[in-house]
């Protein structure tokens, strides 16, 4: 892993842990797999744990690990990082996704809470209109009787879906494909199609993965379906979203929106996104940062410990699973 992220997510706990669990070397932590101290280190690892910064693990570097067995990954998706050398090779691979989706849930939540009163965009309002502290045009202030519409129900998405019990919603709907609709019901939300999510919720909130399936899941014709005034929430990826139909439908001012990623990430500088009073952009900061990466950490070292112990892992990634998911 990078550098920094290794002084952001090993702090002296959290190298001690580490310490109790696995005979370390050399150095410790490496930014690349190139040097030749990282090298002479990967002929005897057993167990590599990985996070941001990581270089692809290629066939190249795996010759060079004979002894490895494991990638456990200190962040989320793994994507980056595995090829199909390590698919080929039987490796062990899991990530902290779960951990990951905690703050992204939490961050979710309260963008739900503040998009329904308004409060991204009348502040934004009272930037230039100072003197003007009306509310109309605004709609219903209120997180009261509101539809609620997830897409994706995945780790992210089930944990919104819970913390949406603490408001009074008419309903939580939930579009996804591979849901389970007792699950979705168990939770508290229907599964439904996506049309239907679309055209019925006050606020439609994104957590599908990255896919090719995926790909502009919401364009021009989806984003047609909401009604006036409802709020597209998107902490998911930005690619889940048509941009160029997300700016001609927020520039007639018919929908609010609240984005913390786009595509591209940055969007170009000359985007309307940038000005428009009805839409909050976020430069992706809702899912891990700080303090929250030890609980990335955490999950890691708690799947380390599994390995020692020779128990199966909370968190497997598999070539398979891959097709689906983060």
């Amino acid at each position: 892993m990078s550098h920094a992220t290794y002084r952001t997510q090993f702090g002296p706990a959290e190298r001690a842990r580490l310490a109790e669990l696995a005979t370390l070397g050399e150095p410790v932590q490496v930014a690349s797999l190139d040097e030749p101290a990282a090298r002479e280190r990967l002929a005897g690892v057993e167990v590599l744990l990985t996070s941001w910064g990581a270089p692809p693990l290629t066939a190249e570097i795996l010759d060079a690990a004979p002894n490895l067995r494991a990638v456990i990954h200190c962040a989320g998706t793994v994507r980056p990082l595995v090829t199909d050398a390590v698919w080929d090779r039987n490796l062990l691979v899991t990530n902290a996704v779960d951990a990951n989706a905690v703050p992204v849930a939490e961050f979710t939540f309260a963008a739900i809470i503040m998009a329904g009163k308004r409060a991204p965009f009348l502040a934004a309002r009272a930037r230039t209109a100072r003197d003007d502290w009306s509310l109309s045009g605004f709609g219903d202030l209120s997180n009261q009787g509101r539809t609620i519409g997830i897409v994706g129900f995945s780790r992210t998405g089930r944990r919104v879906v819970d913390r949406l019990a603490a408001l009074e919603t008419r309903e939580v709907l939930v579009s996804d494909p591979y849901a389970d609709r007792d699950e979705v019901k168990a939770a508290g939300a229907r599964l439904t199609d996506l049309d239907e999510v679309l055209a019925a919720s006050d606020i439609t909130s994104l957590h599908a993965p990255a896919l090719p399936s995926t790909r502009h899941l919401i364009g021009a014709r989806e984003l047609a379906l909401m009604p006036d005034g409802a709020t597209l929430i998107n902490t998911a990826r930005g690619m889940v979203v048509d941009t160029a139909a997300l700016e001609a439908e927020c520039e007639t001012g018919r929908l609010f929106a609240v984005l913390d990623v786009t595509d591209p990430e940055p969007l170009p500088a000359d985007s309307v996104l940038y000005d428009l009073p009805n839409v909050m952009i976020t430069p992706h900061i809702a899912g891990s940062l700080g303090t929250e990466t030890r609980r990335m950490t955490a999950a890691a070292l708690d799947e380390l410990e599994r390995y020692v112990r020779g128990e199966a892992p909370v968190s497997p990634v598999t070539r398979e699973s891959l097709e689906t998911s983060a």
